[in-house]
């Protein structure tokens, strides 16, 4: 809960008269909504009138889901995620998707399931019988629309929030407290009673509440990612997409994107239309995805092949479909600003492709008319508020929720990196997260030399006496014979100092943490890890010496699960840590070798390495990278094939020829197991024939 003097004060700094303008375009929509969907006309609604899929999405006469997600955007937001939070649709193909409950029902018959339940949840609320909405489970597998329908005829009960995690994070902000299992609009509710039991909100509409606590207590993660996305084949869509104030990409053979639940579910309709036998098209999926769910205010950049920058934008409204469109179909509203226009000093290799994370430097940079300077490899830029990385705010959470986290992933995914990076935000070095390799690795060394973050590895032969106590030799006794002198180790050490300093977050990083018998390591301590016995004392097993966890300390493991997975860890120490999977990312090396496209083949090979061993062996990125950069020439691409990636692949497979053949296919033989032996410039159009098949879709 945020301290009650903070909250007052910050209501009281918040400007209201920021919200007039979106209250006035507000109550338009709600006045919209009940033109158009009456009330009293909801007993006799047809459902061609409320489902998406039925021809009727816009314009002058919009299908009711239609209208809740994109027309009315200021009454609430309720977008994201696929259309199955409208509990039934229908697919560009004809078929109907239905919530489970109406899983075996004609369309007709689940409609009127469906919109009974409704009109007993408006008749119940009208009646000031708010809680008897609970009964009507149907309801429970569409929260957010649902609650979103609440508040629109009947506003006063209800504030205009839906996102079940947001609910339940403004709930605790203010106080109070939230069943996890509580739906939407019980979590809305009790947001609502708490405002109107808090004298600074007196006399707030339910809108000014809505925009003072997304302004100033966003839930949302605090750095979005920053996408590049092409506006058609060399950017020969630019002018129509700038004069519509709007940026459009292809696959329109898909339809709705709002349909797809999953990107797995995504790539089954990519491989229908466009067959392929590499899997590379998941990554097209989830980029798709990405597409649909961008949010109001997250950053892009529309760009003409490798060296150009077309303008940036600022995303204005959500993603819709437009079937009566010519070509590119699938729309995203945008602010364009065409003053960041320009060339970039060097190629950016991951621009081949439709859509490609920037990074944060690098955007700053655009933003900062230093395209033309030359200077994107100096020092970053580094004006305005730093914040925290998407992955590194995930970390920091978990920290704070359960006290200890083992970040999981096969080898060279970047666990230690990003804990070292959580270590970085929590010593206040945020600002080194995005930096230059160089400035980052000295802030990371200056971290460690300040004593608050200590880093260990563990291996087979680690043990008690190293990490909490234990009688070692004393190499500074003089006298004959073996000295033996009680020394603490590495955690008590770490934990003496927290106790000293109770105002500061000590963090001790365990690299490798399933190489140790974690059971032998923390002996007696597993119970005090836990953060409601932070604080207990016990007597130390060795010394007897009273011993306690302070509440400032925190711990990060990383784990290989090539080595070991999840479910091999002791129980008792499994308990008491959260797991933050770290996988494969096929952003990380966006680029080309030759006619080789990285992502594309990174992504087949971990594809078939998952089909073929487990997702626990797929290769990292790290394999791919040389100084923090996609690997570039050919001479690299052999180098990291040959001497990394090939014997890592043989160690997994066990001396079994088939099954690295199955993984490999034509690059080794198929009997004997034995590496092709070509030129690198071979190896990588051998690679781009046995692992990419072409991106389906336009292109940068």
């Amino acid at each position: 809960m945020t301290d009650e003097t903070d909250l007052r004060a910050t209501a009281a700094e918040f400007d209201r008269s920021t919200a007039a303008e979106a209250e006035k375009a507000a109550e338009d929509e709600r006045k919209q909504v009940l033109s158009q969907f009456p009330l009293e006309e909801w007993a006799t609604l047809p459902l061609s009138r409320y489902a998406l899929g039925q021809d009727a999405r816009s314009g002058s006469d919009p299908a009711y889901c239609w209208l809740m997600e994109y027309g009315a955007p200021r009454l609430g937001s309720i977008k994201g995620g696929s259309s199955r939070k409208h509990i039934m649709f229908r697919y560009r193909s004809g078929e109907w998707w239905l919530a489970a409950p109406l899983r075996g029902m004609e369309p007709q018959e689940a409609w009127e399931e469906l919109r009974g339940q409704f009109l007993r949840a408006f008749e119940a609320v009208a009646a000031g019988d708010v809680e008897a909405v609970d009964d009507l489970e149907l309801l429970r597998s569409g929260q957010a629309l649902v609650t979103k329908s609440l508040a629109t005829y009947f506003p006063e009960h209800f504030l205009p929030i839906y996102a079940g995690e947001h609910l339940r994070r403004f709930v605790g902000l203010l106080g109070g407290s939230s069943q996890p299992d509580a739906p939407a609009w019980r979590n809305n509710r009790r947001l609502l009673e708490l405002v109107r039991s808090k004298p600074e909100f007196d006399g707030w509409s339910g809108q000014e509440v809505m925009h003072f606590l997304y302004e100033k207590f966003d839930p949302r993660p605090q750095q979005r990612t920053i996408w590049k996305i092409a506006p058609g084949e060399r950017g020969r869509l630019w002018d129509e997409c700038h004069d519509g104030g709007v940026i459009r990409v292809g696959w329109d053979e898909l339809g709705d994107l709002g349909q797809y639940q999953s990107d797995t579910e995504l790539k089954q309709a990519l491989d229908a239309h466009w067959p392929r036998g590499s899997g590379g098209s998941l990554r097209v999926a989830r980029r798709l995805l990405d597409f649909r769910d961008l949010e109001p205010g997250d950053r892009i950049v529309a760009n003409r092949g490798m060296e150009e920058v077309l303008a940036t934008g600022t995303v204005s409204g959500s993603y819709r479909f437009e079937a009566d469109h010519s070509e590119y179909q699938h729309v995203v509203p945008v602010a364009w600003d065409v003053s960041h226009a320009g060339k970039l000093s060097k190629p950016q290799h991951g621009w081949r492709s439709t859509f490609a994370k920037v990074p944060p430097t690098l955007f700053a940079r655009i933003t900062a008319g230093l395209t033309e300077s030359g200077t994107e490899s100096a020092e970053p830029f580094t004006d305005g508020p730093v914040t925290l990385p998407e992955d590194v705010a995930g970390v920091l959470e978990a920290l704070e929720r359960k006290g200890q986290v083992i970040l999981h992933g096969p080898p060279g995914t970047g666990k230690t990196r990003l804990a070292l990076g959580a270590a970085l935000a929590l010593a206040g070095r945020a600002d080194a997260l995005n930096s230059t390799p160089h400035r980052r690795a000295a802030a990371q060394t200056e971290m460690l030399r300040d004593g608050r973050i200590h880093m260990v590895t563990f291996h087979p032969s680690y043990g008690y006496e190293d990490f909490v106590e234990g009688f070692k030799p004393d190499l500074s006794a003089t006298g004959p014979g073996l000295t033996l002198a009680l020394t603490d180790g590495v955690f008590h050490s770490l934990c003496t100092q927290a106790t000293a300093r109770p105002d500061e977050t000590f963090l001790l990083i365990i690299d490798e943490i399933n190489r140790g018998d974690l059971p032998r390591i923390f002996g007696e301590l597993v119970t005090l890890l836990e953060l409601d016995k932070r604080g207990l004392p016990l007597a130390l097993s060795v010394s007897r010496r009273t011993f306690s966890v302070p509440p400032n300390v925190r711990i990060i493991g990383t784990m290989n699960t090539a080595d070991r997975s999840i479910s091999h860890l002791d129980a008792a120490v499994r308990r008491r840590f959260a797991f933050l999977p770290v996988g494969p990312d096929p952003d990380a090396v966006s680029g080309t070798v030759g006619p080789l496209e990285l992502a594309e083949f990174f992504e087949s090979l971990n594809t078939r390495i998952a089909r073929h061993l487990d997702a626990d062996h797929q290769i990292g990125h790290a394999y791919l990278l040389r100084d923090g950069e996609p690997i570039a020439t050919e001479n690299d691409l052999a180098a990291a094939f040959h001497h990394e990636v090939i014997p890592l692949l043989e160690d997994y497979c066990l001396g079994r020829a088939d099954l690295l053949h199955r993984i490999l296919g034509s690059l080794v033989d198929a009997d004997t197991g034995r590496p092709a032996l070509m030129s690198p410039q071979d190896l990588a159009a051998a690679l781009a024939t046995e692992f990419t098949s072409g991106t389906p879709g336009p292109d940068a």
